[in-house]
């Protein structure tokens, strides 16, 4: 139950329509670690096992990929939605991510999203070197296929969107979400769950990119992350250092690179001096 209906009233000049629109839900998600609370995420229920699994990857409360935690079911509300879940982490794989003093509200939004401070950010693992290069002409062709699966985004205009693909251009998965960057978790989450993970060589989002995009990307270990809006600074910051590609602005057959443009190539040499 990705959407919901709502009567409104829209009015146009002098003109006044009762209506029914269709809205992105969104629902808290309570998630109990070893049944003690650990976080709240704003989310839109729905693949709500692949958000859980991406958002402790991203945090380093996993760091095992191997590792697929139970979960289960602690409450629902009134309309079947689920509310609250535990999930089962044996003590020697909780990370570092579950010991950190902070209070973690994932909302839709972007942000720092619960963390203290900048401080908190702790990487483990080191920068992507990876030598593998991208066609810019693919990049296009990318977003196409992550725009057939957005039912929900065709039906309220009010969610967000996320696929990843091999490098050959190979969807492996695309997730929708009203937040950006839970998108980006339920994807990182399948991919885990179904063992796909090292298959992932691009992601693409829908909407602008934050450094926290840029994080859950690298966390991944994806090198190729591209996005229809526009860059954050510090996204761009992180995106240098940490070795990822960064693309923005992917529309109309345009792309900029922000970020470790070796490893892009283009086929046509019609391309303007700067």
């Amino acid at each position: 139950m990705a959407t919901r209906n709502y009567e409104g009233k829209k009015y146009d000049n002098n003109d006044i329509d009762n209506i029914v629109d269709a809205l992105t839900v969104e629902e808290a998600l309570q998630i109990n670690i070893n049944n003690k609370p650990f976080t709240v995420s704003m989310r839109t229920p729905g693949n709500d096992i692949d958000l859980i699994r991406g958002l402790l990857h991203a945090e380093g409360v996993i760091n095992n990929t191997k590792l697929i935690p139970e979960v289960s079911l602690k409450k629902e509300n009134d309309k079947g939605i689920v509310t609250i879940v535990n999930v089962n982490i044996p003590e020697d794989e909780l990370g570092k991510g579950y010991s950190n003093s902070r209070s973690l509200l994932s909302v839709s939004s972007c942000g720092i999203c619960g963390k203290t401070e900048l401080g908190d950010l702790t990487f483990i693992g080191k920068t992507i070197d990876d030598k593998d290069k991208i066609d810019i002409g693919l990049i296009h062709k990318l977003f196409n296929k992550m725009n057939n699966f957005q039912f929900d985004f065709r039906k309220s205009g009010g969610t967000h969107a996320a696929a990843a693909f091999t490098l050959e251009g190979k969807l492996l998965c695309a997730m929708e979400d009203i937040g950006r960057h839970n998108a980006v978790d339920k994807i990182v989450g399948k991919l885990i769950n179904g063992k796909e993970l090292n298959n992932a060589k691009i992601m693409t989002v829908s909407g602008r990119i934050s450094y926290e995009i840029v994080i859950k990307c690298f966390k991944a270990r994806i090198p190729f992350l591209a996005a229809v809006s526009a860059p954050s600074s510090l996204a761009v910051d992180y995106a240098k250092e940490l070795g990822i590609t960064l693309f923005a602005f992917c529309r109309d057959q345009r792309a900029t690179c922000y970020s470790n443009p070796q490893r892009t190539k283009i086929q046509s040499t019609n391309t303007k001096a700067s």
